[in-house]
């Protein structure tokens, strides 16, 4: 999938892919390692402000957790293209993992992470369907709601 292509999807869905974020420790924002590219954890992070802050199931709902899912995924995509060499490098999703800051109670989240498997699909076509994880945690850094990472496969 070409470069524009990609952005043509994400602006039909009314989105633009963000600036790479700063990294908030000792850390790369995305690395390759032979043919795949492993994202670091991102959070609905948009211009250095945090979105959707909160835990799910108390003061976040459910449609804002699917959307924090969806940013995150965004800010995933930046850094793996930034590390990748280009946006047109990025073959394929292959592995996604979202973690819910929830109370002890909640048990949707495989809905909210479908904020970021949708998005790889809705972006990627059929090179966007992944394997997942959906973990519910006591919290998360700067008290978001979902941080999501990702391996990508790079093309050939």
């Amino acid at each position: 999938m070409e470069r524009t292509e990609i952005l043509d999807r994400l602006q039909a869905l009314g989105l633009e892919l963000p600036d790479v974020p700063a990294p908030a420790g000792n850390y790369r924002p995305a690395r390759v390692a032979g043919g795949l590219v492993f994202t670091a954890g991102q959070t609905a992070r948009v211009g250095g402000v945090r979105r959707y802050v909160g835990k799910v199931g108390q003061s976040v709902g459910d449609e804002d957790a699917y959307r924090s899912a969806r940013d995150a995924a965004l800010n995933c995509i930046a850094c793996a293209a930034w590390a990748a060499g280009g946006l047109e490098r990025l073959g394929s999703v292959v592995k996604v993992t979202g973690f819910v800051n929830c109370t002890p109670d909640y048990d949707r989240q495989p809905a909210v992470v479908n904020g970021a498997s949708d998005l790889f699909e809705k972006v990627f076509g059929e090179a966007g369907a992944h394997a997942r994880s959906a973990v519910g945690v006591s919290s998360l850094p700067s008290n978001a709601s979902v941080e999501v990472e990702v391996v990508f496969e790079l093309k050939p």
